[in-house]
């Protein structure tokens, strides 16, 4: 850990972790094996974080939800393995008006600036790419992927091998497989593109 740095009393972090400069790490967080933080990483509140996770610089993990109903309430924040937060991603904690959790998988990517808001629940293997947003409530399935400055209002559900184009403000629940565009959204087309890369056999995405 850099000197600079501090973990307060009360947080488990297992010794191979790696802890850059001007990085604090609340009393209330635990960081499993294999996990690093480059420099500039706050995180914060009763946060579970598994194995092989690497934040980037000024991200800040775990904060309180800005919900003007949250008062203070014990609330959670769950993170799974292998994903990457790069610059500045924000994650919240839930609210006691959802299940009081806001949860993420395994081998997500989220690109610099994207916020996941309080009570979301991320799945496995999703691409966020630059300043996309979820906001409060909002559930992620599996294998998707989100263009830059995509925005979801809250509630909606985004199913597996959903592609979301940049830009695109996503008001509704997204069928699985399904491309979505232009303001207001709307379907185009399958995304093969991501069935493939998830060896997706070509009879059975023809098949979709």
């Amino acid at each position: 850990m850099h000197p600079s740095s501090v973990v307060e009393p009360g947080a488990i972090v297992h010794p191979s972790v790696r802890i850059g400069p001007f990085c604090i790490v609340g009393k209330g967080v635990s960081l499993d094996q294999g996990c690093e933080l480059i420099s500039h990483v706050v995180i914060k509140g009763d946060t579970k974080i598994g194995k092989n996770n690497r934040f980037f610089q000024f991200g800040t993990i775990g904060e309180v939800p800005p919900d003007v109903k949250y008062n203070g309430e014990a609330t959670k924040l769950v993170i799974g393995d292998n994903n990457i937060f790069r610059e500045a991603v924000t994650i919240h904690l839930g609210t006691i008006q959802d299940k009081g959790l806001t949860s993420i998988g395994n081998d997500n990517l989220f690109l610099a600036y994207t916020h996941v808001a309080h009570d979301c629940q991320v799945g496995n293997r999703n691409i966020f790419s630059h300043n996309a947003t979820l906001a409060g409530h909002v559930k992620v399935g599996n294998h998707v992927n989100f263009g830059g400055f995509a925005k979801v209002s809250p509630y909606c559900t985004i199913n597996d091998f959903a592609y979301i184009s940049g830009d695109c403000n996503i008001t509704k629940d997204i069928p699985c497989y399904i491309k979505v565009a232009r303001e207001p959204e709307r379907p185009a087309g399958l995304n093969r593109v991501g069935m493939q890369r998830a060896g997706i056999d070509a009879q059975d995405i023809d098949l979709v």
